[in-house]
């Protein structure tokens, strides 16, 4: 059954032969052969996956991705294709990460460095481990008191479909190890910042203030944190042993980049809209969900909506460099293009499982707009929300122009049991998820992308995205 036929039985004659109900019809359709049977997203993950794999910001492996991602737009008509590049501190992990309880209970553990982790000696370190369930009871600890010994912080994340755990337990990595080093801990290991129960570390980047030097920091899998949890109850007080082996190191400064294309729309002067993802991905996966499948939606997206016709605004698809480190490439763009003003950003960079809800940050203040496009993807099973949209890690730029985001929010139950380890491959993308991903996409990027009115928010405009505070 056509479901538009009530609908066009409804409508005035005069109404139905407009340009704009055409172009509306037009984009709706194209909507819905993404649903059925989009092929960008799929050809462009699985093409980055295969072709160049684990894409380490600030290193070959990720110049690569640029390069390879640079040809794929090409291909597919985009226009001003461009690898803008920047410079940026670069860290690289090493080739050793061994940890093994010496005593009571001598085995080893399966542990990862944390991105920015400072290295041991040859042959590593040994010292006693303090357990601290959480990061606020490490911050409790006294000055010096962990001075020559190594830190063990844990914490309880659960699985969540915003995803809001994260924000719970993520402390523990991004902050954990500074405050560990800041009270004299000669390493520090922390129960990985996930929620799946595979043998994989979840890396990640790490701080440390200024004037403290890095300590070695690594993350151990959850089966193995919470086997060392267990170690320690058994223990009943007798002291706890950890021998720890790690040799990341820093490169000093070396060249990353954004790549940038845009669909070119009709009247060039209007601000364009703004597709965010990012291109890097940590070393031990091919950044399947984390962000190859993002860069998939954002460039099928523009495509589809472009086959709905050519756009009034330009669509300028974004794949930002260096985001895993450090937010590099957000940073460099914004401080780049900072002039040239943004209509509105969104971005993709949750995996791969199908959208769920609508949020923005013109709620209040261009409500006309905000209901059109909750009402455009309802169809697709996407709520309104009434959150605040934060915009995603690589929309700097707009939130430095205090401009309009929206947040198309994915299911993320099963995010953070794939998020930077081993296990983030092409082979746990749903294909029929990805496509309604696309499909969701397309309707709001055809939306506003054929906006002629200005896009503004009026309301307030959040200083970083909630999940992700830090790298």
């Amino acid at each position: 059954m056509n479901r538009l036929v009530p609908v066009l039985a409804a409508l005035p004659l005069a109404f139905l032969s407009t340009p704009a109900f055409a172009q509306t019809q037009a984009l709706e359709q194209a909507a819905a052969a993404a649903l059925e049977s989009d092929t960008y997203a799929w050809d462009f993950v699985e093409g980055i996956t295969t072709e160049v794999g684990p894409r380490q910001a600030g290193t070959e492996a990720e110049a690569r991705g640029r390069a390879w991602a640079v040809a794929w737009l090409k291909a597919k008509g985009f226009a001003n294709v461009a690898d803008e590049p920047f410079m940026m501190d670069t860290w690289v992990p090493g080739d050793i990460a061994r940890a093994r309880v010496t005593a009571p209970f001598a085995q080893d553990l399966t542990v990862l460095p944390l991105g920015n982790s400072g290295a041991t000696p040859a042959g590593g370190i040994e010292a006693e481990v303090v357990f601290f369930r959480t990061v606020d009871e490490l911050r409790a600890a006294p000055a010096e008191s962990l001075a020559g010994k190594i830190a063990y912080i844990s914490h309880q994340m659960r699985p969540a479909q915003d995803g809001s755990h994260y924000g719970f337990a993520g402390p523990v990595r991004w902050v954990g190890p500074g405050l560990a080093a800041s009270k004299g801990a000669v390493g520090v290991v922390i129960k990985s910042v996930g929620t799946d129960h595979h043998r994989n570390p979840h890396t990640g980047g790490t701080s440390f203030p200024e004037g403290v030097k890095p300590i070695p920091a690594g993350a151990l899998s959850l089966p193995d944190a919470e086997n060392l949890e267990r170690m320690f109850a058994r223990a009943k007080g007798r002291p706890l042993t950890l021998r720890l082996e790690m040799n990341p190191r820093q490169l000093g400064k070396t060249e990353s980049g954004n790549v940038v294309g845009e669909i070119v729309g009709q009247n060039p002067s209007l601000p364009p809209v703004l597709l965010a993802c990012h291109i890097d991905s940590w070393w031990n996966s091919p950044g399947a969900f984390d962000d190859g499948a993002g860069c998939a939606i954002v460039a099928a997206a523009a495509l589809n909506a472009a086959k709905a016709g050519q756009p009034l605004r330009t669509v300028r698809v974004l794949m930002a460099g260096a985001e895993e480190t450090g937010l590099w490439g957000s940073k460099a763009y914004s401080e780049a293009h900072l002039d040239e003003a943004i209509a509105v950003g969104i971005e993709s960079d949750f995996g791969a499982d199908r959208v769920w809800r609508f949020d923005s940050n013109f709620r209040e203040s261009n409500p006309a707009l905000h209901k059109r496009i909750a009402a455009a993807v309802a169809r697709f099973g996407v709520s309104a929300g009434s959150d605040v949209a934060t915009g995603g890690a690589d929309l700097n730029i707009v939130r430095d122009q205090k401009g309009a985001l929206i947040d198309l929010q994915q299911d993320g139950m099963r995010y953070f049991d794939l998020h930077h380890t081993p296990d983030d491959t092409l082979d746990k993308i749903d294909p029929v998820q990805l496509r309604q991903n696309v499909a969701v996409w397309t309707m709001v990027v055809g939306i506003l992308a054929n906006e002629a009115n200005s896009i503004l928010t009026g309301g307030p405009i959040p200083s970083a995205p909630k999940i992700m505070q830090a790298p």
